[in-house]
């Protein structure tokens, strides 16, 4: 239970209801209020006899015809009784002569002297405009001149009118401010949500010295909360991972290591046992075996190396150490070395040298050399069937490039001399190393190798 209150569902869900209830809360106090008002309005209008139109103008008519004895003190009299009744009332009397005889809260100037014709035309002037305008003659014939009454419409209005006249404009305010309550209400509930998720968005977007994102704090326990709470989670997996990954990863460079270093101890012992062997007096197959077993010890001892050269640069711990030297002299010698090789397999060896406008490299030697090393080891051993390899170097739009290419059955090739390719791992991580770029075109005519170099990346 204590979760679901928690929830923004529920908070929002009472922010509505208050919303509501102090809604329905200002209709009661207007009703009451509107109710009050409207109460005392009629009792006031109905202690004052406050009625109608048709009421009114029956009543003046009957009360004028009812005068029996017509003079200025019975005329004022019945003026008295409705100003009684109606204070902003205006009334007069017209002799039959036209002379206006007494007046009672004229708000317009009348003449005194009343013709046809001003009579004709204050009465077109006062027919159903505002005053209302009551005319009847005293007495029971005309010869007494008539008498007006003169009443603002608004007097006639309901009470309920009075009340919206008075204060509509107050009641419209008030529901103007509970809607812009609540309007307020929900823009401030919905920016701290905003809030919540864009500071939970940074939090994913950052990243602490592991690479891995921050863990953010958690203040409260609604649905963001929660996720909030998933995403720490989440974080402190990852980082568990990555430290049972590193551990791991540490173990087996460890043990690679560790193994490179006890295969060489007996390796050394079989090599020099090889050649002890082999100065023995053997016939022809045993003098092939021997051959086949140095070779082999060979192999073995060059996977060793390339097992140890690989665990070193996946640790960062094979230093280089970049000199500028002659690239092209540098790969003339190691092909000096590697030439008894590809003559004894019965490669056709094609070189075309030529050097580059910016001969020096900006390379580590020991690292080039290796790489060469690699390469040229894999085409005597995958590209055997082609039997040539050919190095040429190229220079082109800026860019200084050293091509290894063979005729063998290309890289997608089973081979059963095929390894896990660190040689080729070796290589790439050793070419970036130092700034350079290289690729591999590989079909069953053969395999071209590029290694390159930009000149405007030269320092």
């Amino acid at each position: 239970m204590r979760k679901i209150f928690r929830s923004l569902l529920a908070k929002y869900m009472f922010i509505i209801l208050m919303a509501l209830s102090l809604v329905q809360l200002t209709y009661i106090l207007i009703a009451v209020f509107v109710s009050e008002v409207t109460k005392d309005t009629e009792d006031k209008s109905q202690s004052q006899g406050y009625e109608g139109f048709e009421e009114v103008e029956e009543k003046w008519h009957q009360e004028a015809k009812d005068i029996q004895n017509v003079t200025v003190q019975t005329v004022d009299q019945h003026f008295y009784e409705w100003t009684q009744q109606y204070a902003d009332a205006s009334m007069f009397w017209v002799g039959e002569d036209g002379k206006l005889l007494t007046t009672v809260n004229l708000k317009d100037q009348l003449p005194s002297e009343w013709t046809p014709a001003f009579t004709t035309k204050f009465i077109k002037e006062r027919y159903g405009g505002d005053p209302f305008t009551i005319i009847a003659f005293l007495g029971e014939n005309e010869t007494n001149g008539f008498i007006v009454l003169e009443v603002p419409r608004s007097t006639f209005n309901p009470p309920l009118r009075d009340v919206y006249d008075n204060y509509g404009s107050i009641l419209f305010i008030g529901v103007i401010l509970i809607i812009f309550l609540f309007i307020t209400a929900s823009f401030l509930f919905f920016r701290g949500i905003r809030k919540r998720l864009v500071k939970l968005q940074d939090a994913m977007e950052l990243r602490d010295v592991d690479n891995l994102p921050i863990q953010i704090n958690v203040k409260k326990q609604d649905e963001i909360g929660q996720l909030e709470q998933t995403f720490n989670q989440m974080v402190f997996e990852l980082r568990e991972s990555k430290q049972r990954e590193q551990k791991e990863e540490q173990l087996r460079r460890e043990l690679i290591a560790n193994l490179s270093h006890d295969l060489r101890t007996p390796l050394t012992k079989v090599r020099a046992q090889t050649y002890s062997i082999a100065k023995e007096d053997l016939s022809a197959d045993g003098k092939r075996a021997i051959k086949a077993l140095e070779a082999s010890v060979v192999n073995i001892d060059s996977l060793i190396e390339n097992l140890m050269s690989y665990s070193l640069l996946m640790a960062s711990k094979y230093k280089c150490d970049r000199k500028a030297i002659d690239v092209v002299r540098f790969v003339r010698k190691s092909l000096a070395s590697w030439y008894p090789v590809f003559e004894k397999a019965g490669f056709e060896i094609d070189i075309e040298l030529n050097v580059f406008k910016e001969t020096k490299w900006l390379v580590d030697p020991i690292w080039l050399g290796r790489i060469l090393d690699n390469l040229f080891q894999n085409v005597v051993r995958h590209a055997r069937s082609g039997q040539y390899i050919g190095v040429k170097t190229e220079s082109k739009d800026n860019i200084d490039s050293l091509i290894i290419i063979d005729r063998g059955k290309g890289m997608n090739d089973e081979s059963n001399e095929k390894g896990a390719g660190i040689g080729l791992s070796i290589v790439d991580m050793m070419v970036k190393g130092m700034d350079l770029d290289w690729d591999i075109e590989s079909s069953e005519q053969g395999t071209t190798i590029t290694i390159k170099k930009y000149n405007e990346r030269c320092s």
